[in-house]
């Protein structure tokens, strides 16, 4: 791999648009240049990978001369690459997003493709499902972004003295996490003396889905007896703030 490195390195080529030509995140492809041989590769992206150097397998790259005309074919290749790969898919059509925004937005959509599609077993897309629900609540939950921050400070993207939110409760987390994610990881306490602890937290679970579906049905009647009081049958774009004005009549007169 000390000659691959050597080629993008002479002939100056973006990571990011390498990765964006070979259908993966940035971070992926970090991952591929670290590895022993391009045959480490999943063959797809390593056929790729050669294919725009010209060469048909790993032991060719010794012979390639680094001159302007080969500069230019190279350039000229990675940008139909880009640029077709972008025809093809709608979502890497980032326009109203500034360009550090366009770069995040593309390597997620390119992380998330290229998982899902390597990998088709049911723990892949429980996994991506569960981070689909993560995202949807995480501007309701502050906790949900320090999760994020402390886990790219443990894993080395992110300097651990760097704060991104409220930085004493972001500190106060992340000691808390990182106390009991080492008893987890040095096995300091096993299934049974959490067992209690686990029960708590299923309780706690239902006690505020309980709580979710009695404020449903709460609005509903609500809603119903708004509806009733002003003659309607429906809400709609006319009437839809006359009835949410009921609506919070009708539950104040139960405070």
């Amino acid at each position: 791999m000390d000659r691959v490195n050597e080629i993008l390195s002479e002939l100056g080529v973006s990571k990011v648009k390498l990765a964006k030509y070979l259908g993966v995140s940035r971070q992926m492809l970090y991952n591929y240049l670290a590895m022993n041989s391009i045959n480490e590769w999943p063959k797809e992206k390593s056929t790729k990978f050669l294919g725009l150097l010209g060469v048909k397998d790993e032991k060719e790259l010794k012979d390639i001369e680094l001159d302007s005309d080969f500069i230019l074919a190279v350039e000229a290749k990675l940008a139909d690459g880009v640029k077709d790969g972008q025809d093809k898919d709608s979502l890497t059509t980032l326009k109203g997003f500034n360009k550090k925004e366009q770069e995040l937005l593309s390597d997620i959509i390119f992380l998330l493709k290229q998982r899902l599609t390597e990998d088709k077993s049911k723990e892949t897309f429980y996994a991506y499902s569960y981070l689909y629900h993560y995202l949807q609540s995480m501007e309701t939950n502050k906790e949900l972004k320090y999760i994020l921050a402390y886990m790219s400070k443990s894993m080395g993207f992110t300097d651990p003295n760097e704060f991104a939110f409220n930085q004493d409760q972001q500190f106060i987390f992340e000691a808390i996490l990182f106390s009991g994610l080492t008893l987890y990881n040095n096995g300091g306490s096993s299934k049974i003396k959490l067992a209690e602890a686990h029960k708590r937290f299923v309780q706690d679970i239902e006690h505020k889905n309980e709580e979710k579906l009695s404020r449903t049905q709460e609005l509903n009647t609500a809603k119903v007896q708004a509806l009733r009081e002003l003659g309607y049958t429906e809400i709609n774009e006319d009437n839809a703030k006359e009835v949410l004005e009921k609506i919070a009549e009708i539950q104040s007169r139960k405070v």
